[in-house]
């Protein structure tokens, strides 16, 4: 994997951040975007949009009041599978008439037992902060369990794994809770399954594997991988964009086994292919996000997947779309390709060809948007772009994007113009012939520090952040060395670069003050300026 990579015979600097990245994500994606937990609101069954959670059920109620409404509609419930039960059990009359009285009881038992599911299913459904903690003291759990058995009827198995859902957004120890229900949640997602329900039950696991790895593992092991995946293939555009987001919260690793077993499955690479090309927005976000966890995560996935048009269907994704949510995951995606399979770079990405102009194209568009995320992914994936041959970085050098970039370093926040760095400084080295040191390509680094980029790199140098600082001498050793006629120390010193190097003289961090005391020995010693 080559990611973040800037070569520099000051010292390599190879970062993996691919699957870094696939853990950081999760964070971002919940704070910034979406919730990697789901409250649901309103139901998945058009059958159940006449069933509406009332306007004023989110401030003006009380929590003391919601909490006496859900201790009471436990008990509800608890009566009513008591019910139940009394009506199974066997009456000493008539064949017949012991049929009829069963059955005209048995529907009521029915009504009786999805009411008091509606009841509690409304509580849980309102409010920021759910009454969960209520219903889990009042032993609840048990009883929902009971109404995900086999045979039940599906308006219960609705509304009980709705319950469960919306119990598993709440606190991890409250997610934790639906253990006992995991194999029937999972079970109910098979074939034989209507659909309201299996989507119900998938936005239940998605809720579970968000809240960490050790559900995430439990899942997996009881099966929740395949269900999942095959509600991916049909084109329903609410069952996969739940089956999805379900999805890229199981694949979150760190291990990639569960990103290799899923595209190994039939039909799932085309699938994704399919609603990523033809999905509308809201669809193709949460399959970008599967992308997104699948590349990061296992080798073998992303082979699959750069063999595959993937690379074609999100650049032109890219192109046409303006939704942040999109974007995002398309870009991590992108950069997840190329980083990962040497098969995109050297097979793909070739100068001439015109999915590579497009390429370079989507990225400048989203180096000049406003969203601060979008400049940060598109120059992250710019510089595994530019971590190529000699052919990549001169695509990149000769386009709008070098200006774009070169602006970015001196006025963008801190962590955009660590990420430029990375890109301007990997433009200006070729990759090593041998066991040699790395080449420069002294065109680009002439013409980048002459629009103006050293001083970005200086002012790194100045940071507390020990990554960017290194990023920032490297880049002056490449100064101080390369450009033509000596005249690197002159441009270094005329920018107070001698006075950032100085500031290492004493630092903590051993190898930026052996490279920065090495650098001011080597090119500010005693002779330096005796010739002027």
């Amino acid at each position: 994997m080559r990611v973040y990579l800037l070569v520099i015979s000051v010292g390599s600097v190879a970062v993996q951040r691919r699957r870094e990245h696939a853990v950081m994500v999760g964070k971002e994606r919940r704070e910034a975007l979406m919730r990697t937990k789901r409250l649901c609101r309103v139901g998945v069954s058009s059958e159940n949009a006449d069933i509406p959670v009332e306007d004023d059920m989110t401030m003006d109620e009380e929590q003391s009041v919601l909490e006496d409404q859900t201790l009471k509609a436990v008990e509800e419930l608890n009566h009513a599978i008591a019910y139940q039960l009394a009506v199974n059990r066997p009456l000493y009359m008539g064949f017949f008439l012991c049929l009829l009285v069963k059955n005209t009881k048995g529907k009521g038992a029915m009504q009786k037992r999805v009411g008091a599911l509606r009841e509690l299913r409304r509580l849980l459904s309102k409010s920021e902060y759910p009454p969960v903690e209520a219903a889990l003291k009042a032993g609840v759990m048990p009883t929902l369990v009971q109404c995900l058995s086999f045979g039940s009827p599906d308006e219960q198995l609705l509304e009980a794994a709705w319950c469960l859902t919306n119990i598993a957004a709440g606190k991890p120890e409250e997610t934790k809770a639906l253990l006992p229900a995991l194999p029937l949640i999972i079970a109910h997602m098979g074939e034989k399954s209507s659909l309201p329900v299996a989507e119900q039950c998938a936005w239940a696991l998605g809720n579970v594997a968000g809240e960490g790895e050790e559900l995430r593992n439990i899942l997996l092991s009881q099966g929740a991988l395949q269900p999942l995946a095959r509600m991916m293939l049909p084109n329903k555009g609410s069952t996969v964009r739940t089956a999805a987001w379900a999805l890229s919260n199981l694949m979150k690793g760190p291990d990639p086994k569960a990103a290799t077993d899923l595209i190994r499955i039939d039909g799932v690479l085309d699938a994704i292919l399919r609603h990523l090309k033809r999905g509308d927005e809201e669809l193709a976000t949460e399959v970008a996000w599967v992308v997104v966890y699948v590349t990061a995560l296992s080798n073998f996935a992303t082979s699959m997947l750069a063999k595959s048009d993937l690379l074609q269907i999100i650049v032109d994704r890219l192109a046409s779309s303006n939704s942040l949510q999109l974007l995002i995951p398309l870009l991590r995606g992108l950069g997840n390709l190329v980083a990962g399979d040497s098969y995109i770079t050297n097979n793909v990405l070739v100068a001439g060809r015109e999915i590579t102009v497009n390429v370079i194209q989507a990225l400048i568009k989203c180096l000049k948007s406003e969203h601060r995320v979008l400049k940060k992914e598109s120059a992250w994936v710019l510089s595994n772009i530019a971590a190529g041959s000699v052919e990549h970085k001169k695509i990149i050098h000769s386009s709008e994007a070098v200006l774009l970039l070169m602006r970015l370093l001196s006025t963008a926040p801190f962590d955009i113009r660590k990420e430029v760095a990375y890109v301007l400084g990997n433009l200006c080295v070729a990759p090593a012939e041998g066991s040699g040191g790395p080449n420069l390509i002294v065109e680009h680094l002439v013409s980048l520090v002459g629009g103006g980029c050293l001083v970005g790199f200086i002012d790194l140098v100045r940071s507390a952040d020990t990554e960017a600082a290194r990023l920032g001498l490297q880049f002056m050793e490449l100064v101080l060395r390369g450009m033509p006629n000596g005249g690197g120390p002159k441009l270094v010193e005329a920018e107070d670069g001698i006075d950032a190097m100085e500031r290492f003289q004493f630092h903590e961090n051993e190898d930026l003050r052996n490279m920065a005391n090495e650098l001011v020995d080597k090119y500010f010693g005693e002779d330096y300026g005796l010739d002027s």
